[in-house]
């Protein structure tokens, strides 16, 4: 009976919090891409064909792959560090195209995955399972991507961090391809506030009960997506996705202060034509 109140008496204290407005870009649980089962659900998401999940569907993708190397963005024999790979879903394209890839994640089962498909496919592929902000490469790449939105979840003052890393890691001229989010993503999607049981699903194998929250900080063109889960054991944890939301201007000045230039812009990397109204901008910048 003690047992059963300590963990109510935790889950309304929880609930009594859940309100809280956090500070801008607060973390919230550190082990998320790597957690056990979460990673099991993410995997299964990049694997979907058919919807826009952990990765961008299959269709996207083939098509975004086939406009880099058809406009000569990525050329053959280049070698290109692919920030964020995943389960190697654009890398291992690029390398049946004689790219020579490296690819980095935080997810070892994704890695895992990354790699035992190369083996099978019979792909030359340098998976590396680790954090991007540990790279130490100088001088080394053509190209660097970063795909699907990756530097809308990092601060200001860790997305310079990682910027300078990236341009350090590539060749002078070198391309940083990449694509982040805009206001108008935002709103087509709203924030979202509900609560929802599950018998087990994305955040965990059994029972659980999820309270998804958003919050905007509008002068700031963030947004969180807040998600407090509680078990069947009275386990609670919260996991916090932000998100950085970018007009042209803004992030032609982010990559004007970090030692790029833009050399091409438009709604999407499979070529499709900018509009101010995109829920996206895609970026092939150049090092200066």
């Amino acid at each position: 009976m003690e047992k059963n109140e300590k963990m109510f008496q935790k889950i309304f204290e929880c609930l009594a919090d859940s309100g809280r407005r956090p500070k801008l870009f607060e973390p919230g649980e550190t082990l998320f891409w790597d957690d056990p089962h979460i990673s099991k659900s993410m995997l299964e998401n990049h694997l979907n064909p058919n919807v826009d999940g952990a990765s961008r569907r299959t269709e996207s993708i083939e098509k975004t792959v086939e406009h880099l190397l058809g406009a000569s963005i990525i050329n053959q024999g280049d070698k290109v560090l692919d920030l964020g790979c995943g389960p190697g879903l654009y890398s291992s394209r690029l390398c049946m195209h004689g790219i020579k890839v490296t690819g980095i994640d935080i997810s070892r089962r994704s890695i895992n995955y990354a790699r035992k498909k190369a083996g099978e496919q019979g792909l030359s592929i340098d998976y590396i399972c680790g954090s991007f902000f540990d790279i130490d490469y100088d001088g080394v790449f053509d190209c660097v991507q970063q795909i699907y939105g990756e530097l809308c979840t990092f601060s200001d003052e860790t997305r310079n961090r990682l910027l300078g890393l990236i341009h350090r890691a590539l060749k002078d001229g070198g391309r940083f391809i990449f694509d982040v989010s805009t206001h108008n993503l935002r709103m087509s999607e709203g924030i979202k506030n509900r609560w929802y049981y599950s018998d087990g699903g994305f955040w965990r194998p059994n029972r659980h009960i999820v309270l998804e929250q958003g919050f905007g900080y509008p002068k700031q063109d963030t947004w969180l997506d807040q998600y407090t889960v509680i078990d069947e054991a009275g386990e609670i944890k919260t996991y916090r996705l932000w998100f950085h939301d970018y007009s042209l201007p803004t992030i032609s000045q982010v990559l004007n202060n970090n030692g790029f230039e833009i050399e091409y812009v438009c709604s999407a990397l499979d070529g499709t034509e900018y509009k101010e109204s995109s829920d996206w901008i895609a970026v092939v910048a150049r090092k200066v």
